[in-house]
């Protein structure tokens, strides 16, 4: 299959009053295209900024970005807005993401006005084209946000992303604002373009029921670290890393008399500041050793395709 994006050693630090924040520390992954890559994590685990600096709206601090071979954080400013005609981004609510002032028609214009070559008869004609596409109905075309529901103001971000037609999109949790009911809607129109044009997508989201769902294989991150990393099947009924034990201990059952055993996490988070040469999460883990404490444990692969970054992750398994 063909590789659209691959990633190596990707850290992206801030400073924070003389010190610095490891938002994202050495991640490296790749995806094909047409797959969808779900990444999971707790709130500040560094999902949403490893999502913006993979399209460059953030400048990593170091590491590679190779989109269909070509390493992005090396590009010039002309080459990056070339690239960013194939490369978009969903934003998680839909209300603060779009222009209050743009009708939905000026909305779904701009892309294309700003990467010019279009006539106005072309821009219209794809306006129209991709409200059909989107589910939009064609009587909302001069409605402004604040005259819209949430998911109609997702389909139009959605539409606004694709209508440059990229072959890859970061969907930043672009159905947690929304109800139940319109998620699945959301969700199957992003799974319904997917199929006919073959894009791939990296998904974020903290809803591991939503990711199963979409995704081809899954990234479960702590603390700007990569945790474990598998097919989405095989991380379901295979998972090995205590943290993503825990999380996954926390999604209701659709069987209300199922018992259910939670795993509570203990103790404190460890700071993202300056953090200290040892497992991000041994301060919460039941099974932490002096070893855990003292050294980082390296991302291994511990199965077929099955990454896992813990110094004990046989013993405590039995493998």
């Amino acid at each position: 299959m063909e590789t659209i994006l691959e990633v190596n050693n990707l850290k992206k630090y801030f400073p924070v009053g003389g010190r610095t924040l490891h938002a994202v520390d050495d991640i490296t992954f790749s995806i094909n295209k047409g797959e969808t890559l779900g990444v999971v994590g707790e709130s500040g685990c560094g999902k949403s900024t490893m999502g913006r600096t993979l399209l460059h709206l953030h400048e990593s601090t170091s590491g590679t970005i190779r989109f269909k071979g070509e390493d992005i954080t090396k590009v010039n400013k002309k080459k990056l807005s070339e690239l960013r005609k194939e490369m978009q981004f969903i934003f998680q609510d839909p209300f603060s993401s779009l222009n209050p002032r743009f009708t939905v028609y000026q909305t779904l214009a701009e892309p294309l006005e700003i990467a010019g070559g279009y006539s106005k008869i072309e821009i219209e004609e794809k306006v129209y084209a991709m409200m059909d596409t989107v589910g939009l109905a064609r009587r909302l075309v001069n409605t402004y946000p604040h005259e819209l529901d949430g998911g109609r103001r997702q389909r139009i971000g959605i539409g606004r992303a694709m209508i440059l037609e990229p072959d890859f999109i970061v969907c930043d949790e672009p159905v947690s604002a929304l109800d139940v009911s319109i998620q699945a809607q959301i969700i199957n129109l992003l799974l319904d373009m997917q199929e006919e044009k073959q894009l791939t997508y990296v998904f974020i989201t903290h809803d591991l029921m939503v990711v199963k769902y979409i995704s081809t294989k899954i990234m479960v991150m702590y603390l700007g670290e990569v945790v474990e990393f598998a097919e989405t099947e095989e991380l379901f009924e295979s998972t090995l890393h205590p943290y993503t034990k825990a999380l996954l201990s926390a999604v209701p059952l659709p069987d209300v008399d199922a018992k259910q055993n939670r795993i509570v996490l203990e103790g404190e988070v460890t700071s993202p500041i300056d953090p200290p040469q040892s497992c991000r999460f041994c301060a919460r883990c039941k099974y932490a050793q002096d070893k855990c404490r003292k050294e980082i444990p390296p991302l291994t692969e511990v199965k077929p395709g099955h990454m896992v970054k813990c110094h004990f992750v046989k013993e405590i398994n039995k493998m």
